[in-house]
């Protein structure tokens, strides 16, 4: 006999259940702990892949906002994904089974994204379908989950939406300004395929009709990805193999006035885009890591790519077109990852790091920022800092903790590095550049907006490489 409950009057009209839901909502059933676990693990292999394929784009992805764009949506990812292995694990659920792939077709979804040759269709996959297809899933599982018994998945959940809203608006702009009408009428049939691997693994969620154990026929996806780890830039990076200008020559020198310093801080932070570009090789090669490994090394990419942001950031609060006036080279990246195995690359980062970290580093670019009238040079510097504090800790755990002594983990990477110090001369030898000091056109312009006249000791100091070989391995190691 089906019986009709009484209205529920909580104590003087308060919210029932700590505001989760109307009483009365609380009355159906919801899902199962089963059905919960088993969407929860689709969706943690959403966001496990969405991770590896942003990472993987970054390096040989031209078009710079896309590269920091990956590092974000990568990094929220990774965090997303923690979060739902950490939940899945409290419902009981030993073996957790979080390496095992949901149904063969999320596994082509996914691997055909990964594959992709062009610009204009990993980002049709990616935002067009992926990330849109995870959000609408969670979207329908806060729906049909009990909000009361279920209430710590739903949470996450409601926590993950916040991002996947930002990364679907970020993509749908992204896409209207990169993919034309053309490239998508080309690529017509290939996202029909990634509608075909959803519809026959149930949806992303695998809520809908299952057909089991079938895998679509792959297309990109039929011959293995190969990650490619030479840094691809776009044409506002006109001279990659530039090092014409050093710096840190110009910076620690103690006898020259802070503000034109600004300038320099502003050209170290964005150079930092290679710092993602060479740690993704490193997260991408590097198999068989706990799972924390992956987040903290993400966490790390994408505070590398939040600093070539504050640089860019920097140029752009002068009036300053970095993009015709700095000639931010690659040769760092492309040296380590072409040249080194994913731990020696590892091993160069940790030994730069601890450089950082004595007063002639952060701390005293930091200190060069309170004398600069430019009120995001300090926080830009005070927040460099804590990062790099942080990726010293990251460096400790995942790197030291896996060789004999610090002393020799520092050593090490001192090794690595002299492996693939970059060679000036042969650059230029070559024909690759120049190696053009772009430093006077950049002080004679930001003197220009700023009204004032150049400084004649600033405007020909010599800040080249070429007989002041200054690099900051022997900044680091004085």
């Amino acid at each position: 006999m089906i019986t009709t409950p009484t209205p529920y009057r909580s104590y003087k009209g308060l919210p029932p259940l700590a505001g989760l839901s109307p009483m009365e909502d609380a009355f159906r059933e919801g899902l199962s702990v089963e059905d919960c676990v088993g969407r929860l693990k689709r969706f943690h292999y959403a966001f496990w892949r969405l991770h590896q394929i942003c990472i993987a784009h970054i390096t040989a992805e031209p078009i710079y906002e896309l590269k920091m764009a990956f590092s974000l949506h990568g990094y929220l990812a990774a965090e997303n994904d923690t979060a739902l292995r950490s939940r899945i694990g409290e419902m009981r659920e030993p073996p957790l089974g979080l390496e095992k792939m949901p149904h063969p077709a999320l596994g082509v979804f996914f691997d055909e994204i990964l594959s992709t040759p062009s610009t204009e269709e990993r980002l049709l996959g990616l935002y067009a379908k992926a990330f849109p297809a995870l959000r609408d899933a969670m979207r329908s599982y806060i729906k049909q989950t009990h909000q009361l018994a279920d209430a710590p998945s739903a949470r996450l959940c409601r926590i993950a939406l916040l991002d996947l809203e930002d990364i679907c608006g970020y993509g749908e702009k992204a896409v209207a300004a990169v993919v034309s009408e053309e490239q998508r009428q080309t690529s017509a049939q290939w996202l029909s395929l990634l509608d075909v691997c959803l519809a026959v693994a149930g949806g992303l969620d695998g809520s809908g009709k299952v057909i089991r154990d079938q895998e679509p026929t792959r297309y990109y996806s039929s011959k293995p990805y190969v990650y490619d780890g030479e840094p691809k830039r776009d044409a506002r990076f006109p001279d990659p193999f530039n090092m014409g200008v050093n710096a840190e020559v110009f910076l620690y020198d103690k006898d020259k006035p802070a503000e034109p310093k600004m300038l320099m801080m502003f050209y170290k932070r964005l150079r930092e885009i290679d710092v993602p570009e060479m740690m993704a090789s490193i997260i991408t090669e590097t198999k068989g890591k706990p799972w924390g490994y992956y987040r903290d090394m993400t966490r790390q990419l994408w505070d590398e790519a939040r600093h070539a942001m504050m640089g860019e950031t920097g140029f752009a609060s002068l009036g300053l077109d970095w993009g015709k006036l700095v000639m931010i080279n690659a040769t760092w990246a492309r040296g380590l990852n072409l040249q080194l195995t994913p731990k020696e690359r590892h091993a160069v980062l940790y030994f730069i790091e601890q450089g950082l970290m004595p007063k002639t580093g952060k701390r005293f670019e930091w200190e060069i920022s309170r004398q600069i009238r430019n009120p995001i040079s300090k926080t830009f510097q005070d927040f460099d800092w804590a990062d790099e504090v942080l990726h010293a800790r990251i460096g400790r755990d995942w790197y030291v903790a896996d060789m004999p002594t610090t002393a020799e983990a520092i050593s090490y990477g001192d090794t690595c590095w002299s492996k693939v110090m970059s060679d000036w001369q042969q650059w230029k030898d070559e024909g690759r550049t120049e190696h053009r000091n772009w430093w006077p056109d950049l002080y004679r312009a930001y003197c220009e907006k700023m009204s004032v006249t150049p400084d004649p000791d600033v405007l020909a100091y010599d800040t080249s490489y070429e007989g002041k070989r200054a690099d900051l391995q022997e900044i680091t190691a004085s």
